[in-house]
């Protein structure tokens, strides 16, 4: 990491005279790029380093061109000789969905929305003119080829862990039907491939700026808008799809300047809702049935359900009779059950009591309901922050430490494993009326990787259990902390 800092140093001082106060590394993403904030007194900015070069070079000249049409993207300021790292504006930290979680479905909120929807039309209608989309990562379009592809995506990752039987054949030749009938819609602009609200950033004076476009290409509106509109983590009510729905084909008119047939737009756009929901199931099959990994897991009842909503209140307008039976198959309650975990109730007796613990200074906690059992894990396997000395008077509890563990060592991997053989017992106790589990974290100052882990933990059996957590962190009146 050192040798990417004083590269990004490098980089900023062949263009900016401005002292760096501080460079920090945020948290990575679901992609393989590292982002890095440079702070200095005057403003910040945004270092990206990444690997795929094709991916750095789509992303660089989407930004340029859009931003000479002023569209609502970050500024690029430098690149290096290797095309490896770039310095672009710093958007700030805050989502349309972390501003979603935090206000609720408020009016302000739905105006967020219809003005990124607002935005996106101008995006894919002015971006789209004199583009060259020989710079796309892979495909140059979103025809029938990539809708098979999302739809097998959906059939291998998801569908086919269910082991449902159903007939290969006819389903192919309802996919065929389907992406024959969405891939010649009338419209085809820029599409952004990925327009979730984790991608919109909303700035302190309420304006709106789009991120991680780099795997776009030209195809349908409609799949961004389904995108947004559909993202089951935001979960907007059905007069907020409806209403903003209408706004955006408002705005994509005006910026079209003509026209457009909402009856048809309507249908190929329920079209795409399909193909998007089934797309994100099928990465979420990937992710957390293939790859373990908790947070798809939990996912998965919430992207059902929304596929249950869409498939119950809307129609695409075309015969595919096998694909039908598969879908009704995948949204029954028998399905949703299997993948909603059960989750502890007022009345529920267990409480989970969570310790971090110095195996050098504390030792093992202490069995205070005499029931013994429960779970113990050294974390002495994963690399040390407080080795390094701008860790050594932090703790866990610290952002720094936070990401260094999460960036820079095998605790994510630790963690899902983590997860996984836990959560086998909580789902037991909860069923069984017990009244307590213990799950231990030691490592050896009990200050860094065993606090990031209960404090994991804790927030992980929260969120999906629901259960009562009492977190105790054993050794804290002896932290080295500043």
């Amino acid at each position: 990491m050192d040798l990417i800092i004083d590269k990004i140093k490098d980089l900023f001082f062949s263009i900016s005279k401005l002292e760096i106060i501080s460079i920090d590394k945020l948290p990575q993403s679901g992609s393989e790029r590292n982002y890095y904030r440079i702070n200095t007194d005057d403003k910040t900015f945004i270092a990206t380093y990444g690997k795929n070069l094709k991916e750095n070079e789509s992303f660089i000249y989407f930004s340029n061109y859009f931003k000479k049409k002023n569209l609502s993207v970050p500024e690029i300021f430098c690149i290096n000789t290797q095309r490896d790292i770039y310095i672009q504006e710093d958007l700030g930290d805050i989502s349309l969905l972390d501003k979603l979680e935090e206000e609720g479905f408020t009016t302000a909120m739905y105006t967020c929305y219809k003005l990124s929807l607002t935005h996106l039309a101008l995006l894919q209608v002015k971006g789209h003119v004199g583009l060259d989309y020989s710079q796309c990562i892979t495909n140059t379009i979103f025809g029938k080829q990539a809708i098979m592809a999302d739809l097998l995506y959906f059939k291998y990752y998801f569908l086919d862990v269910l082991r449902q039987p159903y007939d290969k054949q006819k389903l192919i030749d309802d996919f065929e039907t389907l992406s024959n009938y969405l891939s010649h819609t009338e419209y085809k602009y820029f599409m952004f491939r990925d327009f979730q609200s984790r991608n919109i950033m909303v700035k302190e004076d309420n304006s709106i700026q789009f991120i991680d476009y780099q795997g776009g290409m030209q195809g349908a509106p409609q799949y961004d808008v389904a995108s947004l509109l559909w993202q089951a983590k935001a979960n907007l009510p059905d007069d907020w799809k409806n209403s903003l729905l209408e706004d955006y084909m408002e705005a994509f008119e005006k910026v079209l300047e003509e026209p457009i047939d909402k009856k048809t737009f309507r249908s190929q756009y329920n079209g795409y809702v399909l193909i998007r929901l089934l797309q994100v199931l099928g990465a979420y099959g990937l992710r957390g049935l293939f790859e373990r990994k908790a947070h798809f897991l939990t996912s998965i009842p919430l992207a059902l359900q929304n596929l249950k909503c869409f498939i119950n209140n809307q129609t695409i307008g075309i015969a595919v009779p096998e694909f039908k039976k598969v879908l009704e198959f995948c949204i029954s309650d028998a399905v949703i059950a299997e993948f909603t975990p059960v989750q502890a109730e007022v009345d529920t007796p267990l409480v989970v009591t969570i310790n971090s613990f110095s195996y050098i200074k504390t030792g093992y906690p202490k069995d205070k309901t005499k029931n013994g059992g429960g779970f113990v894990f050294d974390m002495r396997g994963i690399l040390n922050p407080g080795r390094f000395s701008m860790y050594k008077n932090l703790s866990g509890l610290d952002k720094s430490v936070k990401d260094f563990l999460e960036q820079q060592t095998k605790m994510p991997e630790f963690l899902n494993s983590v997860y996984s053989i836990i959560d086998i017992s909580v789902e037991d106790y909860i069923k069984r009326n017990f009244e307590s589990l213990m799950i231990n974290f030691g490592c050896t100052g009990g200050q860094h990787r065993s606090v990031f882990a209960a404090e994991a933990i804790a927030r992980h059996l929260r969120n999906k259990y629901k259960v009562k957590i009492e977190l105790i962190h054993t050794n804290k009146e002896n932290w080295k902390t500043i």
